[in-house]
């Protein structure tokens, strides 16, 4: 009887130690990938129906994330989608995993549909090796590392077959810390150098109150850029950071200034939002394709979303792009 007690005793013990030890690595992650000091991070957006965040422990039933101003816990069911390189079970995400969450409309604080670790690289290749390419997205982003593997690779090439410096590249996958595992191809690649894209079309008479083309997302680069709109055609005098590559823009669009309004309407979910200019979207300018959710939208890329905020507007990650139209308003505009 005295052993059994002993036995049960360390048993107690060691479920304290180990609830203990899990619960200081879940404050270890916060503070490292969130510090409270630094407030919320950029990806972390609570919109009432979509959640970003950092995954602090998982179950088969509840998720609990971390978004900046404290712990959420989410209910999983059996239903719950989850999407981490490939389509999977609630199963598959892990504690220290970024992801963006789509709740249901109730019952409340259910998630429907799981994003994790996705990330994206739109540039131009500026070299090539065996295992991938290193991407330039422009003046204000750091050069991106793509990783193509063997199993991607055919998937990727059907897609991009130049592979090459100077072409340019949208690919969808895995972000992990220092690189992108691509996985997914956004478009098919144009067929021409980046430097050497289409003249844009001739100039209308007048400025046209909306303009349908493609919207697609980026990972956000700050607070401000989680909250507003990327646009491809920024009036030249706002100072924007980026140089527009020859030959844009398609379709050729209206100056707006940054802090301009834009309504952005999903033509797939009929979703709307009054967004803010937050910056240029210069690789936009000369990816001259189609998105084809909904039917085939017309050529050209007009806004570029937060992650989030493409989630909020019915947008799937892994799908790239949607069916949008844009309209400004009343807003006084020069022709791009």
């Amino acid at each position: 009887m005295v052993a059994q007690r002993d036995d049960l005793a360390c048993c107690v013990r060691c479920a304290g130690a180990a609830t203990a030890d899990r619960l200081a690595r879940r404050s270890l992650l916060k503070a490292g990938v969130h510090p409270p000091a630094a407030g919320p991070s950029p990806g972390s957006v609570l919109t009432g129906t979509v959640l970003a965040g950092t995954v602090l422990d998982t179950s088969p039933q509840v998720i609990t994330l971390y978004c900046g101003s404290g712990e959420t816990r989410l209910a999983l069911t059996p239903e719950t989608s989850v999407w981490k390189g490939r389509r999977a079970d609630p199963t598959a995400v892990e504690a220290g995993d970024s992801v963006v969450i789509r709740l249901l409309p109730r019952p409340r604080g259910v998630a429907d549909r799981i994003w994790a670790n996705a990330g994206r690289v739109t540039g131009v290749i500026v070299e090539r090796d065996p295992d991938g390419v290193l991407v330039d997205e422009g003046r204000t982003t750091s050069r991106q590392a793509v990783v193509i593997p063997g199993r991607a690779a055919s998937r990727l090439q059907v897609r991009f077959p130049r592979l090459e410096p100077g072409y340019l590249i949208d690919v969808i996958g895995l972000r992990t810390r220092g690189y992108l595992e691509a996985l997914i191809p956004a478009t098919s690649q144009p067929i021409y150098r980046a430097g050497e894209a289409p003249a844009p079309a001739p100039a209308r008479s007048h400025v046209p109150a909306s303009i349908a083309g493609s919207a697609t997302w980026h990972e956000p680069a700050g607070p401000a850029d989680a909250e507003g709109v990327r646009y491809p055609a920024l009036d030249p005098e706002s100072a924007c950071l980026e140089q527009p590559l020859n030959g844009s823009a398609c379709p050729r669009l209206p100056y707006l200034s940054v802090g301009s309004l834009l309504r952005v309407r999903n033509e797939c979910t009929g979703i709307s939002r009054v967004l803010p200019v937050s910056g240029c979207a210069a690789m936009a300018q000369v990816f001259c394709d189609r998105c084809v959710t909904c039917g085939t939208s017309p050529r050209g890329r007009i806004a570029d979303l937060p992650m989030a905020t493409f989630v909020v507007m019915g947008g799937e990650l892994d799908q790239g792009c949607f069916n949008a139209t844009v309209s400004m308003g009343q807003v006084a505009m020069g022709q791009a």
